[in-house]
């Protein structure tokens, strides 16, 4: 019977053998987890042994942050930035390659990018009481980009200008019309105004400027405008200073269209006038002109107003009380001083013979202007504004330029300068 002494002793070394094997695979999963924790072996989320948070997954994270800074001014938020000048973006350590400015209505703000690829400035002013947005990116010398985002609004100006322009929008007018703008104050910063008009054309030509005073402002091409030239003229005056402290308050497009070629010829000694379309003479017409001491000016006048009716009073132009007619017919403006191509009902046989007038140009015409086949009538029907009437042979001086739209009696030169 000794079956089980010998059976006792085997299940006793088993069972001894088996809490073994169990406490050194717990042992071996503390060692483990231990090490996983601990960070110091190959695999650990560190990459290194140190265990100090300086190995190679920091070193990655930290290439990748571009040294380039971006700086905008004005500060993010500003109010009341001034209109010109107050922009700018900057890059250190870098070049900016990208800058966008835009309004509250998604229109963009041209600027330039220096060669250096350090600053960005915009091509013009800005607008008035306008909130913009910029966005600017600039790289490193790794190519690692740096981008920065402000917004800032313009001030609300307390004093401002308005200018007020012939040909209007949409008209067709003749080919010695220029592009007047008049302004309600004296401008004082003419660059700045002048860089916020611009004028294209098609067929394209060139077109200048010319001040008149502070005040008025021309453009006009060398020689006369081509039939059938079209003219865009964009008014961005919005926040331009015209003047300390006064800003402009327009931002309009104005487009107008030539028409056919009219010149008309006044020889003062012949009392004729030649009307002529693209250089073939279509009417002559008996006219007087200015009787002695009251002579007509000589020179390249442009029509600026037509009045089927108007009255004439010697006092407004300084004659004392020469004449007052209440009902001058088909009348059309050649000079601001008061000079006229009109209907005349009162000069008996003047027309074509004698000088009569009082410095105007008389045409022959019935009182209230009824007849349409009157010298006078037609020529008023046959005119529109930018049409020029040239006078010859007066025994006055030539006319201004700044004395109605006759600046085509300045040279090219003179103009220009």
């Amino acid at each position: 019977m000794n079956v089980r002494p010998i059976s006792g002793a085997s299940v006793d070394a088993r069972g001894r053998r088996g809490r073994k094997g169990l406490l050194a695979l717990i042992l071996g999963v503390l060692l483990l987890a231990v090490t996983a924790c601990g960070g110091g072996g190959s695999g650990s989320g560190s990459g290194s042994g140190s265990g100090d948070g300086k190995g190679k997954g920091s070193d990655t994270a930290q290439s990748k942050q571009s040294e380039a800074v971006v700086a905008i001014a004005p500060k993010d938020g500003a109010q009341s930035v001034d209109t010109s000048g107050a922009l700018k973006v900057t890059a250190s350590k870098g070049k900016l390659t990208q800058v966008e400015v835009k309004d509250a209505k998604g229109g963009a703000v041209a600027g330039k990018i220096a060669a250096d690829g350090t600053s960005w400035t915009p091509d013009t002013h800005l607008s008035a009481s306008t909130k913009y947005t910029v966005h600017a990116v600039a790289k490193d010398s790794e190519g690692r980009q740096a981008a920065e985002d402000s917004s800032f609004t313009t001030l609300t100006p307390k004093n401002t200008f308005v200018g007020y322009f012939t040909p209007e929008d949409g008209s067709t007018v003749g080919v010695g019309m220029p592009f007047s703008i008049r302004f309600t104050r004296g401008i004082t910063h003419p660059e700045d105004v002048e860089k916020a008009i611009t004028i294209t054309t098609e067929p394209a030509v060139d077109v200048e400027p010319h001040w008149f005073g502070n005040d008025r402002l021309d453009f006009r091409p060398e020689q006369y405008w081509k039939s059938g030239t079209k003219v865009t003229v964009k008014l961005d005056l919005n926040g331009v200073e015209g003047r300390q402290g006064v800003y402009g308050s327009q931002a309009k497009t104005v487009k107008f269209t030539i028409g056919r070629n009219q010149v008309s010829y006044v020889d003062a000694k012949k009392h004729t006038m030649k009307v002529t379309q693209d250089g073939k003479t279509i009417k002559t017409i008996p006219v007087t002109t200015g009787k002695p001491g009251y002579d007509t000016w000589n020179g390249q006048m442009v029509m600026s107003q037509k009045l089927t009716e108007t009255r004439m009073n010697s006092e407004t132009v300084g004659y004392g009380s020469e004449y007052d007619i209440k009902d001058v017919p088909h009348a059309i403006r050649l000079t601001d001083s008061g000079t006229f191509a009109h209907g005349n009902y009162w000069g008996g046989g003047a027309f074509g013979n004698y000088n009569a007038s009082h410095g105007c140009i008389g045409l022959r015409d019935v009182r209230g202007g009824y007849d349409s086949t009157t010298p006078a009538a037609w020529f008023f029907s046959h005119s529109i504004l930018g049409d020029v009437v040239v006078v010859k042979n007066s025994d006055d001086a030539t006319v201004d330029p700044a004395n109605g739209l006759n600046g085509w009696n300045m040279s090219w030169e003179k103009w220009k300068s």
